[in-house]
């Protein structure tokens, strides 16, 4: 008998997700009998504040675990009972394991982010990178870049006080077994001189999502020399993307920094190591 394996996604406007094939394709792939189910906040016309109503109905249909979106990766965590090291120090959740009447906060995001970088801009340069968007992904893009090299972070958020937060948090946290941090986040105000002075730009808000559409700056900001990584994969080509190859930037779409965290979840909902390889290719291959 096939092992089952029942788990969703809640967020808002996520009917484009691709999340719900990939896993399931992956879980067919490995012997399982594996649903995947969106559960689109605005869809159902409810917002951050059901997340209590919404864990507890999964917990009695026996899911196995939940993906969180924007905007609940910070909200959700007044309502789980325990953390892992990497989500406590980051403030913030994407996956969310049900088991043994407990919930369990992870984040992936961060591994997929840098993992994502890792294979579409090797070689990028590092010294000095602006970064716009503090809040649930925000946290873990950070983290991810200075896991791979970053020298200084530049952190400009709408809301400069989420932006400190984040800041001090990723500054003197530890995860993963070693410190970061170290000073090398900055928060900033001025969106045109940051990017002037940068290597490359990060963009971590939910602009470019389909429900939100628009940019996190002005397209006219880019510059050929400046390479431009996206966080958002619905859809794969942003406003944002389109107007930094326009200016000729070298740029990295969403796509990774989704595969890869979803690798991470897969083993964390079932049990059972995915094959990273064949969720990429399948991710791909849906265009």
């Amino acid at each position: 008998m096939r092992k089952s394996v029942l788990v969703g996604l809640i967020g808002t406007g996520i009917q484009a997700s691709r999340s719900p094939a990939m896993h399931m394709q992956e879980g067919d792939a490995q012997g399982l009998s594996y649903l995947y189910k969106l559960i689109d906040l605005t869809v159902l016309g409810l917002g951050p504040a059901h997340l209590p109503e919404l864990l507890v109905s999964a917990e009695r249909l026996g899911f196995d675990g939940l993906n969180i979106t924007h905007p609940c990766k910070q909200a959700v965590l007044q309502y789980l009972d325990e953390l892992s090291p990497d989500a406590k120090a980051l403030g913030a959740v994407n996956t969310v394991v049900l088991r043994d009447g407990k919930r369990v906060g992870h984040n992936t995001d961060w591994f997929g982010f840098a993992e994502g970088f890792r294979r579409g801009l090797p070689g990028a340069a590092l010294d000095r990178v602006v970064q716009f968007g503090a809040g649930g992904a925000g946290s873990a893009v950070a983290h991810a870049a200075l896991t791979l090299g970053v020298r200084e972070l530049t952190l400009i958020d709408t809301d400069m006080d989420r932006a400190a937060a984040v800041a001090a948090r990723i500054g003197g946290g530890r995860i993963g077994g070693g410190w970061i941090g170290g000073g090398r986040i900055v928060v900033g105000n001025d969106p045109a001189k940051a990017l002037a002075a940068a290597d490359g730009v990060i963009n971590a808000t939910p602009l470019g999502m389909d429900a939100h559409p628009g940019m996190a700056f002005p397209a006219a900001l880019l510059r050929p020399a400046l390479w431009v990584a996206e966080v958002v994969y619905f859809p794969l080509e942003t406003q944002l993307l389109r107007a930094a190859r326009a200016a000729g930037c070298h740029t990295v779409d969403g796509g990774g920094m989704a595969v890869f965290q979803a690798v991470e979840a897969f083993r964390l909902f079932s049990g059972v190591p995915p094959d990273a390889e064949r969720m990429r290719r399948h991710f791909l291959s849906m265009g």
